[in-house]
C-alpha cells in the first residue's frame, strides 16, 4: 500500500467511523496549519459521503504563542464569545466535530503558569454547553493526530531530520490499523474486541479496583451504577461515532469520594503545551490532599486547583500493556497515544455516559450521585508492566484483573 493510498484511509477513517459524517450533515474541523494538505482531503471525504457544509478552523502555533507572549494580562481571563457561538450553532444543527491535531509538546513552555490557568478558566467557563454536549455524546465528535515538524522531532530526537516526519507517519498509520486491507473494515473488527471486553467488566459489577505498583497503591469505589465503554459512543440519533482514534481503552467511572491511596505516573503529561512528569497524587476520600511532580511541579498544582472538581477525579481506564502502542515502544508526548499504551486516570469531569441515565442529569444531580463535575478533564498514565489490579466483588470476593500489566 503506498503513501497516498494509507492517507486516503486515514481520511476515510475520519470521516466514515471518527465523526461518521451523515447525509446533509455540518462537519467543524478544528486544527493546524501543519495539517492543510491531510485535511482538505478530508474535506473532500466528508462531501463525498454527503457532508451539507465543511467549515475549517485554522489555527497557528507561531500566532499561538506570540498571544501568550505579548497579549495584555487581562485578555487571559476572557474568551472569545465568537468561538462559543459557533460550537454552540454546530450543537444546535446536530453537526459533527473532528479536531485534527498536530501540535508541538513544547508549544507554550516558558510561558508563566498564570497565563495558562487563566486562559483555562476562561475557556473552560465560555464552553460549559460545547462541553456538556461532548461528555454526554449529544454530538458526533472525534479527535486523531497527524505529524508535524516539531512534534516528530520531539518523539524521535535521534533520527536524522529528513526521517523523522515519515517515521511518525509509520507509527500513527500503525496505531490506526492502517497497512493491510481495508481500514474501515479492521476497524470493525477491532471494535467488536473492545465491547466484548467492556461486557464482561460490566457483568461483574465490581465494587472497588485495588492498583498497586512502585509508586502506587491507590483503591477507588465504584458506583453500583456505573457502566463501563469503549472509545465508541453513540448520539441521541443513534449514530456510532469513535471519539478517539487511535483507541485501546475500556473506561468507567469512579465514586467521587472513594478514592484513597496514591498514585504516581508512568508517562510524561503534556498539558497547555508544558511538560509534567514525575509526579505522585495522594488522594484521600476522593480529593488530592498532595500533589508532587519533579517536573511542571507549578503547572500541576494550577491544574488540580482549575475548580472544585479538578480536585477529584473523573475517569478510571485500563489498557494492557501489550497493547500495540504500548509494544512499539514510543513515546508520543500526546495524550491521545500515550493514553492507549497505558492505564490511565483523569482529574477532572466524568463522563455521565458512564452512569446508568447520568446523560439525563443535572450537574446538580450529578454531584448528588457522587458524579463529579468540572471544567477540566485531563487524563494521565498510571500503567505499567509491574501494575496489578484486583477486583472487589458484591460479596466480597477478590479476584485478579490485571497481573503484570496486562489481563489476568
Amino acid at each position: 500500500m503506498t503513501f497516498q493510498e494509507k492517507l486516503a484511509q486515514f481520511a476515510e477513517l475520519a470521516v466514515k467511523v471518527g465523526a461518521n459524517v451523515q447525509k446533509g450533515q455540518t462537519l467543524l474541523i478544528n486544527t493546524t496549519t501543519d495539517t492543510v494538505e491531510f485535511t482538505r482531503l478530508v474535506v473532500k471525504k466528508a462531501y463525498e459521503a454527503g457532508a451539507a457544509r465543511v467549515t475549517v478552523n485554522f489555527s497557528d502555533g507561531v500566532t499561538d504563542r506570540a498571544f501568550f507572549d505579548n497579549a495584555p494580562e487581562d485578555e487571559f481571563e476572557k474568551y472569545p464569545r465568537w468561538i462559543a457561538e459557533q460550537r454552540d450553532e454546530l450543537i444546535e444543527r446536530q453537526g459533527a466535530l473532528l479536531w485534527i491535531d498536530a501540535a508541538d509538546p513544547d508549544l507554550l513552555t516558558g510561558v508563566p503558569v498564570s497565563k495558562l490557568s487563566a486562559h483555562q478558566k476562561a475557556a473552560g467557563k465560555a464552553l460549559e454547553n460545547y462541553r456538556d454536549a461532548v461528555m454526554n455524546d449529544k454530538i458526533a465528535w472525534s479527535i486523531i493526530a497527524i505529524p508535524s515538524k516539531a512534534w516528530a522531532k520531539k518523539v524521535f530526537p535521534n533520527l536524522p531530520e529528513e526521517e523523522q516526519v515519515e517515521a511518525l507517519w509509520d507509527a500513527i498509520f500503525k496505531t490506526v490499523h492502517i497497512g493491510e486491507g481495508s481500514a474501515v473494515e479492521n476497524w470493525s473488527e477491532h471494535l467488536v474486541k473492545l465491547h466484548a471486553r467492556a461486557d464482561q467488566l460490566n457483568a461483574k459489577r465490581y465494587t472497588k479496583l485495588h492498583y498497586t505498583a512502585p509508586g502506587t497503591d491507590l483503591t477507588v469505589e465504584l458506583p453500583e451504577k456505573h457502566i463501563w465503554q469503549t472509545g465508541s459512543s453513540k448520539t441521541p440519533q443513534n449514530t456510532e461515532f469513535v471519539a478517539n482514534m487511535p483507541t485501546e481503552e475500556v473506561f468507567t467511572l469512579p465514586a467521587k469520594y472513594g478514592v484513597n491511596g496514591y498514585v504516581s505516573n508512568t508517562k510524561p503529561l503534556v498539558f497547555q503545551g508544558n511538560i509534567i512528569d514525575q509526579f505522585k497524587l495522594t488522594f484521600e476520600d476522593g480529593v488530592i490532599v498532595k500533589a508532587e511532580a519533579g517536573e511542571g511541579h507549578d503547572l500541576l498544582q494550577e491544574m488540580i486547583r482549575a475548580d472544585e472538581g479538578s480536585k477529584y477525579i473523573g475517569e478510571i481506564a485500563l489498557v494492557p500493556h501489550e497493547s500495540p502502542i504500548s509494544a512499539s515502544n514510543i513515546l508520543y508526548y500526546n495524550t491521545l497515544f500515550d493514553e492507549n499504551a497505558s492505564n490511565h486516570i483523569a482529574v477532572g469531569a466524568a463522563y455521565p455516559t458512564c452512569f446508568e441515565g447520568g446523560s439525563e442529569l443535572s450537574e446538580e444531580e450529578l454531584e448528588a450521585n457522587g458524579i463529579n463535575v468540572s471544567i477540566t478533564h485531563e487524563d494521565f498514565m498510571v500503567g505499567s508492566g509491574e501494575m496489578d489490579i484486583d477486583g472487589v466483588l458484591p460479596d466480597g470476593t477478590i479476584e485478579p484483573i490485571f497481573r503484570k500489566g496486562n489481563w489476568a
